[in-house]
């Protein structure tokens, strides 16, 4: 009787597995890059979109008041003290639900409840505006993590919670803050107590950069959308920002570097004054015709001439 074969079994030997798995870590390593490209190419473009909402927003606003919002709501307003652009213009991003809340809120009538941040200095605290810990997804770069997290208002000291926004208003094109917003030549678009008309953009709209692109800044106190004392009283580096605005954190970051436009990290407190964003190579703008671009750091040497709405500069991008 013929004996059967014995069969015997096949297997990888180790130098084989290693080739393998040698390979695939090659493949993954091609591969990440390519996919990080993909991940900040739609967000870029999503925050592009973003801007084209706010920029009819804009718009829209501008016809039914015959003006643009107010960068930033005075400090003496009745009701609206420090109401940022993105809180006014509420009701034309179809946010109208959380506007009439704010707004009847406001009228409260309560202990200082027309204070966006309600009454912190009391003690008891009393609330601050339900508004001001409301995520607005149209407001939010989804580059950055942190916008879409709400932060317990107990780190800064108030009664409520915080939600943020990764956009800020052009105020200015000038050297400093506050004082530089009234001057029409040095004047941007959205800025303390503005009453901006859009044809007051003497420049060309298209020409005029009207929002940008900014993270939070490291600790999380600058960059609240619903309302921003900012810096300097004026809301800037919290929703209005200026093509040459001075860091006031000047115990932290020393001398104020005359640059609107350049790279920044998550972990340098001193990022909060100038324009950038976590995509390669610049930051989305909105322009006075509701038109977006994406700028590119190398041209921040035209920053000041964009940012104003009526210097008579010749103020194109390239």
């Amino acid at each position: 009787m013929p004996r059967l074969g014995t069969q015997t079994r096949k297997g990888f030997t180790l130098i084989e597995l290693l080739v393998v798995i040698a390979i695939i870590a090659i493949l993954i390593g091609l591969l990440l890059p390519a996919v990080q490209k993909i991940r900040d190419a739609a967000n870029r473009i999503k925050c592009a979109n973003n801007l084209k909402q706010m920029g009819l927003s804009l718009h829209n606003y501008n016809d039914t008041n015959n003006q643009l919002p107010q960068g930033v709501v005075s400090s003496g307003d009745a009701y609206h003290p420090y109401w940022s652009w993105m809180a006014l213009m509420m009701p034309f991003y179809e946010q109208d639900n959380l506007y009439r809340q704010a707004d009847t809120w406001a009228h409260g009538g309560g202990s200082y409840q027309y204070w966006p941040w309600g009454g912190f200095w009391l003690n008891p605290m009393t609330p601050a505006n339900p508004a001001l810990g409301t995520i607005v997804k149209t407001l939010i770069c989804p580059a950055d993590g942190r916008q879409s997290i709400v932060q317990p208002g107990s780190q800064a000291g108030i009664n409520g919670n915080v939600a943020f926004t990764g956009y800020l208003g052009v105020a200015s094109s000038a050297q400093g803050d506050f004082t530089d917003y009234t001057n029409g030549q040095t004047g941007g678009i959205l800025y303390y107590s503005s009453t901006t008309r859009l044809t007051d953009i003497t420049d060309g709209l298209s020409n005029t950069l009207m929002v940008g692109e900014r993270p939070p800044s490291k600790d999380l106190a600058y960059g609240w959308w619903f309302a921003g004392s900012g810096s300097d009283g004026s809301g800037i580096g919290d929703v209005v920002l200026g093509a040459r605005s001075t860091n006031y954190s000047n115990s932290i970051c020393g001398t104020p570097v005359n640059v609107g436009l350049r790279p920044g990290t998550l972990q340098n407190q001193c990022d909060q004054s100038h324009f950038w964003s976590l995509h390669s190579g610049g930051a989305n703008f909105l322009l006075g015709d509701g038109s977006v671009r994406f700028v590119t750091y190398n041209n921040d040497v035209v920053m000041p001439q964009v940012s104003s709405r009526s210097g008579g500069e010749a103020n194109n991008l390239p």
